[in-house]
């Protein structure tokens, strides 16, 4: 077992710890399979069955689309609190990864709504349950107050980001030249692939990343099993009475999100496990969990309004070749293998002279309703006529909303976790994704090529209100804070 002095000299990985190249690949494969497989779920729900697709009608495929994203980060509650009570973040990032890659399987191999059903709950649990622990084991490798944290938070999302740059890609070309469930499959391997890495690098990672840190007792495990089980079947008696449609899943998820932060929040709060240090620590994250929300409700909409935006607004054709409706979810990924080690050099040289983390917050927010207010002069260009140029420039402007806040995002909430949380201090950070995904499918459902300019107008003036806001509060979160940077 490595020790806090051990971890802290450990420089292996360009002035890193080495278990951050495990993580790194992992994460990499992880998202190669869901970006790939979230390029074309859209189109798969929407399109035609004479296009190889379901016939699902275009706004409920969008919500779909963002609710299952929204659903994504809210099973990270759930693999979370796994790994803080049951087993321990790495062993539940390995069970993870197997569910994963059964439900790109299910996918490619069952036709109809049911592969769709069956794929998306297998790849919403496992990979809720993956993120969540992956991020709080590159907390272990590091002490609190090394400066090297958001540079190697910034060095994992690169990794991040060549699967979801080099996904897309692949699938989407399988899904034009072969059909859509080739392109699941390709996803299967991507995660198959990530587990092999996987394991052959779990010695890196440290003793912290096998700690079980609030461990259940034996005689409530029954307990909360059966809980877990009565969750599941009424879940299931919900969705076979016809209560939740799919067109309201959208607004059943954020209800779901809303409720389950709220209780979250006032478990940890209220946890006698946790100082008066710690208790500030997390009042000081409500600030930025609203913003963190606020921008995923616009950045997560590349999923849903930004595929339908490239299928019937954008000018896709290059040198008489026609790009797959899906690459335009590479264009991201790419900024942000270019830009992480950029910002992640900067963050480094500034050290203690970088802004503060609710500054980042406020930059990143302000910065996403920018580029949503850059659709505007392109209302008037008509059915497949958005240069792809302009497009990629939004897209860039994306980006650099979300260096400043979705690394920094997941550092904080290691930074700001008490020791009897420290998984599910994590878990908050991606609940916040998770009300802002399931938000932008509910957004999505009003999107239209006939109200663009209210849509991308309002929603974008909204976001920058919201990063305003919030950077006149930094002196009092940072107060909360509690020497927290």
């Amino acid at each position: 077992m490595s020790t806090s002095t051990e971890v802290k000299r450990d420089g292996r990985f360009f002035g890193h710890p080495l278990g951050l190249t495990n993580l790194f690949g992992v994460e990499l494969w992880e998202r190669f399979s869901f970006y790939g497989m979230i390029g074309i779920l859209p189109i798969y729900l929407y399109y035609s069955a004479a296009e190889g697709g379901l016939d699902v009608a275009r706004p409920t495929a969008l919500g779909i689309v963002g609710a299952y994203s929204g659903l994504v980060y809210l099973s990270s509650t759930m693999g979370s609190w796994v790994a803080d009570r049951l087993l321990g973040s790495e062993r539940t990032l390995f069970y993870s990864a197997i569910l994963v890659m059964v439900g790109h399987i299910g996918l490619a191999v069952v036709p109809g709504l049911l592969g769709v059903g069956i794929g998306l709950v297998c790849v919403a649990v496992g990979s809720g349950g993956l993120k969540a622990n992956a991020t709080t084991i590159v907390g272990t490798l590091y002490e609190k107050d090394d400066p090297r944290i958001d540079a190697g938070f910034t060095i994992f999302y690169i990794g991040v980001n060549v699967g979801g740059w080099l996904g897309p890609l692949l699938t989407g070309l399988a899904q034009e030249k072969v059909n859509f469930h080739l392109g699941f499959g390709l996803a299967a391997i991507g995660m198959a692939l990530g587990l092999v890495q996987y394991t052959l690098g779990r010695k890196n990672l440290g003793g912290k990343a096998s700690e079980v840190p609030n461990p259940l007792p034996p005689e409530q495990r029954v307990r909360f099993g059966l809980g877990a089980l009565a969750g599941v079947v009424v879940i299931v008696a919900v969705f076979v009475s016809g209560l939740v449609t799919a067109e309201g899943l959208p607004d059943a998820v954020l209800v779901l999100v809303g409720a389950v932060a709220v209780i979250y929040f006032a478990v940890i709060l209220s946890s006698g496990k946790i100082t008066a240090d710690e208790r500030s620590r997390v009042w000081s994250f409500v600030p930025m969990f609203i913003a963190s929300a606020a921008f995923f409700s616009l950045y997560q909409q590349q999923a849903t309004v930004v595929i339908a935006y490239s299928d019937e607004r954008l000018d896709r054709n290059l040198f008489g070749w026609e790009m797959p409706v899906s690459w335009t979810s590479s264009i991201n990924p790419v900024f942000i293998i270019l830009l992480g080690g950029v910002f992640a050099t900067i963050w480094t040289k500034l050290g203690n002279r970088q802004p503060s983390t609710p500054a980042k917050f406020a930059y990143g927010t302000i910065i996403m309703g920018i580029a949503f207010l850059l659709f505007l002069p392109m209302i008037h260009t008509g059915e497949n006529g958005s240069p792809l140029l302009a497009l990629i420039g939004i897209l860039f402007v994306f980006t650099i909303g979300e260096m400043m806040l979705s690394p920094v995002g997941l550092a904080v909430s290691t930074k700001l976790a008490p020791t009897a949380f420290r998984s599910q201090m994590v878990a908050l950070n991606f609940l916040s994704i998770s009300f802002g995904s399931a938000m932008s499918g509910k957004l999505a459902q009003n999107y239209s090529t006939t109200n663009e300019g209210p849509y991308f107008g309002v929603i974008g003036g909204v976001a920058i209100a919201i990063g305003v806001v919030l950077a006149l509060c930094i002196p009092f979160i940072r107060k909360q804070m509690k020497g927290v940077h």
